[in-house]
């Protein structure tokens, strides 16, 4: 039987379905969330980042506005810079290679900085990213790559924040298994038609269905680690696609990063976001060949990393290992001090090289030995910037931050390739409507996060999923609860 529950249904339970939820709930809508995991597991893929939200803003001003317990200490001893509309129009075109959707970075860009601080006013905290995104020179602060803040306690502390937010606006959530089908949802074994006037798809891409992985992003990905949720399977898009919805988007592309070789298949809560290894700027990265295979630094972290995931994959085993000696051991992220970490030591570089597993050792030393004749040792080395610190006469140079490997121990990390989410995705419009294969909107079904197409393509800035999110999740959710009222 069929049961009116709620003006919108809102599909997922990460930050878009969640910023979707609390804007409809504004336009005065009765609101219902399914989540297809258990309340232990739920949240989706936000519940396993680090929190970090890309965001235009001009001056210190409009960070004290995102954060307002900003300190007059902390605003003394740093230089938060600027990163404007402009800057983020430019890493968007060219990190997506001039592929994504115009009208959809028009409001991502545009709309960044309001939606960012709405919910900030839903009850979400922001703090400076100090950890990560900011070196100390001369004594400040210095923030770099356009990636400034962050929500409290990373990506668990979002969605327990929004989740509080949503319950205290009488925000309805439904877990336990649910698996839509249409308005039909699974819960506990029965099977129910819940109506509503609108429904939001915010429940992620496909990453975790190694079917779909292998049939668009190609051979070799049903080897790949899943960062996240094991839940994101692709449903809300086949459940769209059954209807009529258009695709959209670069279905062969992901984020993907480094991961942890040795991790679980799926993202481990316990462990959160610690298996990636993100200071490979500072590295060299070897295959089993011994030898190097990309320019580990070809720009900031921030706009290589979400690429170099499928670069690792396309490997001779599926791995590689990072290297690094004792001059740059101090830029080490936290994520290399976890204890579910394969590392390996030596005090002399022979040593070392027999001790990296699956590599050539012969091959590495003399990859070792040409690499510290090609380091531009006059160009002063600095974290902050591209400071140009190269190599010369290498099959692969490195553009930036590159030292010699000479100042013992040596230390050595082994990472694999571990998918964030799928690129590809559904057609929207600018009010967040679902497309069907006629480009017209399919009334009453909106959509947000990760399954929407046609903003990423090839690679991603740093921050801009979560970003992604709650500016269409704002969008759609504000359009359903019109219609679902109307």
């Amino acid at each position: 039987m069929a049961t009116q529950v709620a003006d919108v249904i809102v599909v997922g339970a990460g930050n878009a379905a969640f910023c979707a939820a609390l804007a409809a709930q504004e336009q005065g809508a009765k609101v219902l969330m399914l989540e297809a995991a258990p309340e232990e597991e739920s949240g989706g893929n936000s519940r396993f980042t680090a929190g970090s939200i890309r965001v235009v803003y001009n001056d210190v001003e409009d960070i004290k506005t995102l954060v307002p317990d900003l300190t007059p200490a902390e605003i003394e001893t740093t230089d938060f810079g600027t990163y404007t509309a402009d800057q983020f129009f430019d890493d968007m075109a060219r990190v997506t290679q001039h592929h994504a959707d115009p009208d959809l970075v028009e409001l991502l860009v545009t709309k960044s900085f309001d939606s960012l601080n709405w919910m900030r006013s839903k009850g979400v905290r922001l703090i400076p990213i100090y950890g990560r995104q900011a070196f100390k020179i001369g004594g400040k602060f210095k923030f770099w790559g356009g990636l400034t803040v962050e929500s409290v306690g990373g990506g668990p502390g979002l969605i327990a924040m929004l989740t509080e937010a949503a319950k205290k606006r009488g925000i309805d959530l439904l877990f336990d298994g649910n698996r839509v089908e249409g308005v039909r949802a699974r819960e506990r074994g029965e099977v129910r038609e819940l109506r509503a006037r609108s429904v939001v798809l915010a429940c992620g891409g496909f990453e975790a269905n190694p079917e779909w992985r292998t049939r668009y992003l190609g051979p070799g990905w049903d080897l790949a680690k899943v960062r996240g949720s094991r839940y994101n399977t692709g449903d809300g898009i086949r459940m769209a696609l059954d209807i009529g919805a258009a695709p959209r988007g670069n279905w062969s592309g992901c984020h993907a990063v480094q991961w942890e070789m040795n991790a679980p298949e799926f993202g481990d809560l316990a462990v959160g976001d610690q298996f990636q290894k993100h200071s490979y700027p500072f590295s060299i990265m070897i295959n089993a060949h011994g030898k190097r295979f990309v320019d580990e630094g070809a720009d900031f972290r921030n706009y290589t990393y979400a690429k170099y995931g499928r670069v690792v994959l396309q490997q001779p085993g599926q791995f590689a290992w990072q290297i690094f000696d004792q001059k740059v051991k101090h830029l080490q992220r936290d994520e290399y001090r976890i204890r579910q970490i394969t590392k390996v030591t030596a005090n002399t570089i022979e040593e070392f090289a027999q001790k990296l597993e699956g590599v050539n050792a012969a091959e590495f030393l003399k990859t070792i030995k040409e690499w510290n004749a090609a380091v531009k040792t006059d160009v002063p080395f600095n974290p902050n910037i591209k400071d140009g610190r190269c190599t010369k006469g290498l099959a692969i140079d490195k553009s930036n931050w590159a030292n010699t490997i000479d100042a013992p121990p040596f230390e050595g990390y082994a990472v694999t390739c571990g998918v964030t989410f799928t690129f590809g995705g559904l057609r929207i419009n600018t009010d967040a409507e679902v497309l069907n294969t006629d480009y017209r909107p399919i009334r009453g079904l909106y959509a947000a996060g990760e399954l929407v197409g046609g903003l990423f393509y090839f690679n991603y800035p740093g921050g801009s999923g979560l970003m992604s999110g709650t500016v269409f999740g704002k969008l759609a959710g504000t359009a359903a609860g019109r219609a679902g009222k109307n």
